[in-house]
């Protein structure tokens, strides 16, 4: 698993969003503002989570962003997956994004991999966006 500023900035704009959506719809400038973020970047990471269906989007002068569900069922597995893809550490051990590697062959290193991944996608699991506000 390497953690992207896809992965990074998704995350910081969710906890962003779910902190200040009491207020109304967070901006997209208000998150870049916050944390020193590129804005076309920003832009397209915030799409990604649309997509996902983890934030709506309103246009206009009150327009802005807010979650789509609530934060406590946001992990943060679900939004590195999304981001990143796989959590393992080798893509053999992966339960999502599984493809064939070299290092099959090798199966004491292959359960040591299994168990990173168990501890990574266990901790990434438990934890949810309300856990950070």
């Amino acid at each position: 698993m390497r953690l992207t500023t896809r992965s990074e900035y998704a995350l910081l704009a969710l906890v962003m969003i779910a902190r200040e959506q009491k207020d109304g719809p967070v901006q997209t400038q208000e998150i870049c503002t916050q944390y020193d973020l590129s804005k076309k970047y920003l832009e397209q990471i915030l799409l990604a989570l649309k997509r996902g269906g983890y934030i709506r989007s309103r246009r206009g002068y009150s327009g802005g962003h807010e979650l789509a569900m609530p934060a406590d069922k946001i992990t943060l597995a679900e939004i590195v997956r999304l981001m990143d893809g796989a959590l393992a550490p080798v893509e053999s051990v992966s339960e999502f994004f599984f493809a064939n590697t070299p290092i099959e062959g090798e199966k004491k290193l292959v359960k040591e991999f299994r168990t990173i991944r168990d501890y990574i996608s266990d901790r990434m699991e438990s934890r949810t966006i309300a856990d950070f506000i």
